[in-house]
């Protein structure tokens, strides 16, 4: 099999943020055409515009911070499934959900998302990272128990992933986001690693 990497992240500017969230904002204070000696740009953004992930701190009082989510959890081996309804309740977790992947990465068209009851089950069955191409996991009616459901049991939470071309099956995955202490979030370049890999030291 031909060794690839999938690029599975969204641009930080251009991606449409979370409605009510301010855009992020990209501005040049230095550039060779102002006659500066090199190009340096100033930017101003939410921590969860573009790819991103959630740290526990996001919905959970005196939770982990971004820096503080064990890397382990955000490089392995993965599994891209196809999800055919926007509701992801815990019922259809149970039916269609793989139960030995501790990394799940979902494919949607970007629609579906986890009322209270999915998350749970999900945390539950010992998913240790769960990815979503949506830009939440929760919806606009309920943000808050989706996320501490799959929070508070130290899921980590992969939003707002490209996987329009990617297939359903199993991949290797990092997804490592940028490190800012003591914070709830941070943007991310995910990829996927199909085909064989080989490891040496």
């Amino acid at each position: 099999m031909e060794f690839r990497i999938i690029d599975i992240s969204k641009d930080l500017i251009t991606t449409e943020p979370y409605p009510g969230d301010p855009a992020p904002e990209l501005s040049v204070f230095s550039s060779f055409s102002a006659g500066d000696s090199c190009n340096m740009a100033r930017l101003t953004t939410t921590l969860h515009c573009g790819t991103h992930l959630d740290a526990p701190l996001h919905f959970i009082p005196g939770g982990k911070t971004v820096n503080s989510v064990p890397i382990d959890a955000l490089i392995g081996e993965c599994a891209v499934i196809e999800v055919d309804t926007e509701r992801i309740t815990g019922d259809y977790v149970d039916k269609f959900f793989p139960k030995s992947a501790e990394r799940i990465l979902i494919k949607s068209g970007g629609k579906a998302y986890f009322d209270k009851t999915g998350a749970e089950e999900l945390s539950f069955i010992g998913c240790r990272l769960i990815g979503t191409d949506n830009n939440s996991v929760g919806c606009a009616e309920d943000q808050t128990g989706p996320h501490r459901a799959l929070l508070g049991e130290g899921v980590a939470v992969l939003e707002n992933l490209e996987l329009k071309d990617v297939s359903p099956g199993k991949y290797f995955l990092a997804a490592l986001p940028v490190k800012i202490a003591g914070v709830e979030a941070a943007p991310v370049r995910a990829v996927l690693l199909d085909g064989y890999v080989f490891w040496s030291k």
